[in-house]
């Protein structure tokens, strides 16, 4: 019996160290954190086409955002580096709405989740639930290994100017989006 909890503990301590480890190498200290992604042709045209569930179970399709600069950041409520992110995205909406940007979450995870998520964590731009066809609709805008989080930037003529894999701190996404403006 011993025998199996010491292994038990020693399978938790490997894996907790391997999540850490992961969770570090996706943060970079002093270069741009992430990776870009290859950028599929249609990639916007798949995201304004798309039919997603908000919190309150209504249908919603991105479409509505056509026109606007649109940052698409996919998350889960489990992936640290989705929740750290989410607070500076929160006050970039705010300093850029008047610029016509609109940032949107799509939730690769169960609504309980993300609205308990939610409640220690406000954030006040539009969630979206992907359902079973997340990870389809997450491969087919360019996350071919499905990493989260992974953010897009939609300029307001609907090209898709940046791509981020993994965590996007406030300092880095201004640019981008200052950038995306200027287009």
């Amino acid at each position: 019996m011993n025998r199996i909890v010491v292994f038990i503990a020693a399978f938790a301590i490997a894996l907790a160290a391997l999540v850490a480890g992961l969770y570090t190498s996706s943060r970079q200290d002093g270069s741009p954190s992430g990776s870009t992604a290859t950028i599929p042709p249609k990639a916007a045209e798949t995201l304004f086409a798309a039919r997603l569930t908000n919190l309150q179970g209504g249908g919603q399709q991105l479409e509505q955002y056509r026109g606007k600069t649109l940052v698409v950041n996919f998350w889960a409520a489990w992936c640290p580096p989705c929740r750290e992110e989410m607070p500076g995205f929160a006050r970039l909406q705010r300093k850029f709405a008047d610029k016509g940007v609109q940032f949107v979450g799509i939730a690769l995870d169960n609504a309980d989740n993300v609205r308990t998520f939610l409640q220690s964590t406000p954030v006040d731009y539009p969630q979206l639930l992907a359902g079973d066809d997340g990870s389809d609709l997450a491969r087919a805008v360019g996350n071919s290994s499905l990493a989260l989080p992974y953010t897009l930037i939609i300029d307001a003529g609907g090209k898709v100017r940046s791509t981020r894999m993994g965590y996007l701190p406030e300092s880095d996404l201004e640019p981008l989006l200052q950038q995306a403006l200027a287009n």
